[in-house]
């Protein structure tokens, strides 16, 4: 009866390989874009070429790591070495593209939040020409406000009294004194309405601004993209370039050396379920298995003590020698020579 405890291990040990294969080629894969889109913006010049000599160098860069750890023993030392300084350095050529493209991407995006900057600056610079213009107005309209309450008080106050022939005393008004007045409350009249008419535009000429940077600042997704960057900036109180130079530097530390580890780690682990082999007596390649202590190895170990002590004696006789070239002898002598018995 199969264990499934055991089963399961061996379909996890047998699929294992094949997530880390997956992983470094995914890893890999968006690295070489990267990296040969940030090549290319870097010599324009040459897209179309520099985007094939890139991506043959991020080929060979993944063959060298691979030929590297599978044949570590059987390379010429001095080929080697050179392929280990190749990958080394397609390591950092992989790098400075991944640098030139994340970079390229970020000053986008700064442009973008410098333009939509200006635009805010200059609707702010609109509103506060508004702002200076209604305190002056306002201050006006207050001044005009009480000239009229004073001219309005004048004419209720435009009392003249006076002793006639008879010695009566008469109470009237003054006519030029009330046509003057009156002739004056009318224009601060005029003219209040006049300053209220212009508050009232001004105001709102006001809040349209507002409503204006509101818009312009929620309509677009710059900041949102750097809003994290600003508040490390404001935080560390570092500038915005020095906080995404450093990103992108621990970025590209990461990235492509982790996808060579990652390559490195598949092969290991593909060479890990491959079955090992021995040489029998016969010179045959056969699976190696753990060794069990059962019948035949304990056979085995008896008949090793007794070639021990045969050969420990000075002189072999022919019965000696007729066990010596026994097969089953000669079988436990290269077992226990592969076990270091011997």
């Amino acid at each position: 009866m199969i264990n499934p405890n055991s089963a399961i291990k061996k379909l996890q040990t047998r699929i294992f390989p094949f997530i880390i294969a997956l992983t470094a080629l995914a890893v890999s894969a968006s690295a070489a874009f990267y990296s040969v889109s940030g090549l290319s913006k870097l010599f324009a010049g040459a897209a179309f070429a520099v985007i094939i000599m890139a991506a043959s160098l991020e080929v060979a860069k993944l063959v060298i790591a691979s030929l590297l750890y599978q044949y570590r023993e059987n390379l010429p030392r001095l080929l080697k070495y050179y392929l280990s300084v190749a990958c080394l350095i397609l390591i950092l050529i992989t790098s400075m593209g991944i640098y030139g493209f994340l970079s390229a991407a970020y000053q986008e995006t700064a442009a973008l939040a410098g333009n939509v900057d200006s635009q805010i600056a200059l609707i702010e610079t609109k509103r506060d020409n508004v702002k200076n213009q209604l305190a002056i107005y306002s201050d006006e309209k207050t001044s005009i406000n009480g000239a009229v309450s004073d001219l309005r008080s004048g004419l209720s106050n435009n009392i003249i009294q006076y002793t006639d022939t008879l010695g009566n005393v008469l109470t009237t008004t003054s006519s030029s004194t009330r046509r003057a007045l009156e002739k004056q409350l009318d224009q601060a009249i005029e003219r209040q309405t006049e300053i209220n008419t212009r508050v009232d535009n001004l105001n709102q000429q006001l809040f349209d601004y507002e409503t204006e940077i509101v818009e312009v600042t929620s309509s677009n997704n710059v900041a949102g993209e750097l809003g994290p960057l600003k508040y490390l900036s404001g935080l560390t109180g570092k500038p915005m370039d020095q906080i995404i130079n450093i990103l992108l530097l621990v970025i590209i530390f990461v990235f492509d050396p982790l996808a060579i580890a990652l390559v490195i780690a598949a092969n290991f682990a593909f060479e890990q379920l491959r079955k090992k082999t021995k040489e029998n007596v016969y010179g045959e390649q056969v699976e190696q298995k753990e060794e069990e202590w059962d019948e035949d190895h304990a056979h085995d170990m008896v008949l090793n003590q007794m070639i021990e002590e045969i050969e420990k004696e000075p002189n072999v006789n022919i019965y000696q020698e007729k066990i010596l070239n026994h097969p089953r002898v000669k079988e436990a002598i290269k077992h226990a020579k592969r076990a270091g018995e011997l």
